[in-house]
């Protein structure tokens, strides 16, 4: 497995690392969030941007991206996710429009990792992996399904899938319904670890339930995980505080 490495941030190695998502409505609210981001244990910011109250305006997008890179510490990466309402998102895109956002945004160099949603239809996936690679941001490709927990086979294959379509990270967010559902997505994840990634991967249980997963990732094979700021962004994040304490013990013991 080869490590990804963005500015001072290597994923693939030692403990987990801490991404926390800033979900602001407005820009002063994103930029005072990236301040106080600074200052907690976080290794990548999320800009999720489906949270944006100017989201279809594409100018003032590449402006705020702007704003918030100088305003993140810079030696921290920046990812930008709009996450789709099909997939949990605040915010829906036609297909046509989320492409052309995510690729204008790689494109402006403000960002350093871009994630897409795997099943947004393979040619328009296929089209931002070549843009957005070509303008120089890496990719985390992404899957989340809110209502259950897929087989270990088709978690596997999902995650299969986004690595042959060429995303730099792999990523699958899956709902429990149960403890067994847990057990599902975390040997799916070793499975997958051991077997067949050649490049970090990132899986979660969502949830209360699924939280042991957030905190176990550097056992099973999982290399990033996301911790909550001011608020959280998914169910059953952890504070990154606490994330960070947490892993710290486990890497200790590993």
């Amino acid at each position: 497995m080869i490590p990804v490495k963005v500015r001072d941030v290597e994923i693939g190695t030692g403990k987990p690392k801490i991404c926390v998502s800033n979900i602001g409505k407005t820009t002063e609210d994103i930029l005072k969030l990236t301040a106080d981001y600074n200052k907690i244990p976080m290794d990548v910011m999320e800009w999720r941007v489906d949270w944006y109250e100017d989201v279809e305006d594409t100018a003032k997008v590449i402006e705020t991206a702007k704003a918030i890179r100088e305003a993140l510490d810079d030696s921290k990466p920046l990812l930008f996710t709009f996450r789709t309402s099909k997939e949990g998102g605040e915010y829906s895109l036609p297909d046509e429009a989320y492409a052309a956002l995510n690729i204008a945004v790689a494109e402006s160099g403000y960002v350093d990792l871009v994630d897409v949603e795997i099943f947004t239809g393979d040619e328009i996936v296929a089209d931002m992996i070549e843009k957005i690679h070509a303008a120089g941001a890496k990719i985390i490709a992404s899957n989340h399904d809110f209502d259950k927990t897929p087989s270990q086979s088709d978690i596997v294959y999902r995650l299969r899938k986004m690595q042959d379509m060429g995303a730099d990270i792999p990523k699958i967010a899956v709902m429990p319904t149960c403890k067994k559902d847990v057990i599902t997505l975390l040997a799916a994840t070793e499975e997958m670890a051991t077997n067949f990634a050649t490049q970090p991967i990132i899986t979660m249980s969502m949830a209360a339930q699924g939280s042991v997963s957030r905190l176990s990732g550097e056992y099973f094979g999982s290399a990033l995980t996301f911790g909550a700021g001011a608020a959280a962004s998914a169910p059953g994040q952890v504070s990154a505080d606490q994330l960070n304490d947490v892993l710290t013990v486990i890497h200790n013991f590993l």
